[in-house]
């Protein structure tokens, strides 16, 4: 079971598709609203979104050189654990586990139930325990058909990914349409950049948190660095075209709603692209809940799908039980790491509402971005003679460190417990980190203890441990012995 993509040889055209692909999702479905609220005026906002494209193409090309510098599947985690060691990496995977994947997935079931229901409820929010357990049943279906079938999973991402283009496509479409007509009054000049309240500089980092979960999905990139043919070339061209033309897509669906919405309609939808059909598309309004809707339910489906990847890797380094790298013995699928991702996902979807739960991930995305990316800058001091098939320049990591440091440090000021609490359940993976991991000489009845528990979860699960891929678990190069 692998979430590794074979591209075509001595292509980059399938690279670039990959990468277009897992960037464009539901969160430009989701975060326009949390945009405008914190940016404050539209053309701030627009802003908000043209810059937070660049730094993600920032972030790619860091993420590109950790990628054949260090050929290891786990992303973000294995490049940590392997220039910090094991506690900073632990920390890693321990926020992966118990928030990034399950918060994202709880947003995006949300804004799918939100966008489903909304037809039936037009004239006001629909009703809180509604959408939570519509949101459930998609949740539990979805782990379901990733238990089942590999296959399956990989179809359902094909078909529905189709939904995600239709709507933004439609959505550009028409909006070009309104303002060649004329109606874009909230996007001249003299009221783009109207105020209701002077913004603050903590506002603006809020803005930004918002908008990167829409653009989620750029370091997917170095996932696939081992299967590229002379990734050197090919890498930094998949970047240079996917992330402007992702920025392009973001800006001009935001420029469509301000054609049609006034800022304080688009801040009182509960689904902006519902909102933005009923206006312009007729009596052809149900295509875009339905497009969204496929949308956001392909994007479940691809976080359920990769979540179980990196709990593989976390079992492998030892960081987590060897259960939840076990695979079903003839679907070949990882059913206790998806079953524990369904769990955490469900808690979370009865706690929390959507625009605090978009800070909050994305608060712990770039808090694991920024120690990725200074580990960048840590490990050209400590080796630099390491092969590098892919050197940005210094100016790229530190840029985007400066950006990360101000960002993390406002938005911390102005959201102190929804970002606070983040960091928070990080830091409790200290104290599980030293009796889990650290700790080697463990009492036998642990062990014993362990043991009858994984063997009882195989049962149930009729799960075994996979057989490794050599690739796997080499060494970071050959040089490493001679650096």
């Amino acid at each position: 079971y692998s979430m590794n993509i074979e591209l075509p040889k001595g292509k980059c055209t399938k690279i670039f598709v990959i990468s277009l692909g897992n960037i464009i999702g539901s969160g430009i479905f989701i975060s326009p609203k949390g945009v405008l609220e914190h940016a404050g005026s539209v053309g701030l906002s627009l802003i908000v979104w043209v810059c937070g494209g660049g730094i993600c193409a920032l972030g790619s090309l860091c993420y590109a050189e950790l990628g054949v510098t260090i050929p290891k599947s786990g992303g973000d985690y294995s490049y940590v654990t392997e220039i910090f060691g094991g506690l900073v990496g632990f920390l890693l995977l321990w926020s992966a586990v118990l928030i990034m994947y399950p918060t994202t997935l709880a947003v995006i079931a949300l804004t799918f139930s939100n966008y489903v229901l909304q037809p039936a409820f037009q004239n006001c929010l629909p009703p809180f325990i509604a959408t939570r357990l519509l949101a459930t049943i998609c949740i539990l279906f979805l782990t379901w058909v990733n238990c089942s079938s590999v296959r399956w999973a990989t179809r359902i991402q094909d078909v529905f990914t189709v939904g995600k283009l239709l709507a933004l496509v439609l959505i550009i479409v028409v909006g070009l349409v309104q303002i060649f007509r004329g109606h874009y009054d909230a996007l001249r000049p003299s009221t783009a950049f109207e105020f209701s309240e002077d913004p603050s500089v903590g506002q603006i980092a809020l803005a930004f948190l918002q908008a990167s979960f829409a653009y989620s999905g750029w370091n997917f990139l170095n996932y696939v660095t081992e299967e590229v043919v002379e990734p050197r070339k090919n890498l930094p061209r998949a970047i240079y075209v996917s992330i402007p033309l992702v920025t392009l897509v973001y800006t001009m669906t935001n420029i469509a709603y301000f054609s049609s919405m006034t800022p304080e309609e688009l801040l009182a939808s509960n689904a902006v692209a519902v909102t933005f059909g009923e206006k312009l598309l007729g009596m052809f309004s149900w295509v875009m809940p339905i497009s969204v809707a496929l949308s956001t339910f392909g994007g479940i489906n691809g976080y359920l799908f990769t979540s179980s990847r990196l709990c593989f890797s976390g079992a492998r380094e030892g960081h987590l039980p060897y259960f939840l790298a076990m695979i079903h013995l003839k679907n070949c699928t990882p059913i206790p790491a998806l079953l524990l991702c369904c769990v955490a996902t469900i808690v979370i979807l009865c706690i929390g509402e959507t625009h605090n739960l978009i800070n909050y991930v994305s608060f712990i995305n770039y808090l694991s971005y920024g120690v990725t990316i200074a580990g960048l800058l840590y490990l050209r001091k400590k080796r630099p003679n390491l092969a590098r098939p892919i050197k940005v320049n210094m100016l790229v990591p530190i840029s985007y460190l400066i950006f990360w440091v101000v960002l993390l440090g406002f938005s911390l000021y102005s959201e102190p417990v929804v970002c606070g609490l983040g960091m928070v359940i990080m830091l409790t993976g200290v104290p599980v980190y030293f009796l889990g991991v650290h700790w080697k000489n463990k009492p036998k009845w642990v062990y014993r203890l362990v043991e009858r528990v994984t063997y009882r979860g195989q049962k149930l699960c009729y799960v075994v441990f996979p057989q490794e891929d050599p690739s796997e678990t080499e060494p970071l190069t050959a040089s490493k012995a001679t650096d």
